[in-house]
């Protein structure tokens, strides 16, 4: 019977950053192209159209690095607690660079563990990838007695998480993994080191990602 998959410090951290030029090339190399289109362009329409897709995509670009920031870097000192109004303010950032998707954050103020809020952070990125028709992200915190848990719902047409991602996120895959597929993985790691478990279901246009 194969092994869960286990990588080494190299291997996640080479990953991860893979992952991290993926989501931010498409807006970089987009300022680039305006930024020509403003050098070469006299008719002024077009220098505005221009100067709009910089704007844009400047943006897009910013929202996704502070989103990484969080979900993937230090994010502080080693222990640090962040303020889960922050955490709320850079994934409706992130997730606002879809004009498909919106995300529903529902859950008090707290103070937690860089952990913990990176795997929630974690969560509403899958969230998202679960949603490639677009759909909303409902992102519930709930509090008991020091304990949090977290209850993400992806809402949207065909709404949907790969059988290798939910393996991965439940830390029951074997075989490989590759950048596409490293954030269920790191994801999983995450909340190993929270102390929390991590499940899944599914439904019509429905996944459900359940932390505690």
């Amino acid at each position: 019977m194969s092994e869960p998959i286990v990588l080494n410090d190299l291997e996640l951290a080479a990953l991860v950053s893979s992952r991290i030029c993926h989501d931010i090339i498409n807006p970089v190399s987009a300022i680039s192209n305006g930024l020509e289109m403003l050098a070469e362009e006299p008719d002024d329409e077009m220098r505005a159209a221009a100067m709009d897709l910089i704007l844009k995509s400047a943006s897009q670009a910013s929202a996704k690095l502070q989103f990484a920031r969080i979900a993937f870097g230090a994010a502080g000192s080693a222990g640090a607690e962040i303020d889960t109004r922050d955490a709320e303010k850079v994934a409706q950032a992130f997730v606002q660079t879809s004009e498909k998707h919106d995300l529903v954050w529902d859950g008090p103020a707290l103070i937690l563990p860089k952990n913990k809020v990176k795997l929630l952070l974690n969560l509403v990125g899958l969230g998202l990838a679960a949603l490639p028709r677009g759909g909303t992200i409902n992102a519930a915190i709930s509090e008991d007695g020091g304990e949090v848990s977290y209850t993400i719902t992806a809402t949207g047409k065909a709404a949907r998480l790969s059988e290798k991602a939910d393996a991965l996120l439940v830390g029951e895959a074997t075989g490989e993994v590759d950048a596409h597929l490293i954030q269920p993985y790191y994801a999983a790691r995450v909340a190993q080191a929270s102390g929390m478990t991590v499940t899944t279901s599914s439904g019509e246009d429905e996944v459900v990602l359940r932390a505690q």
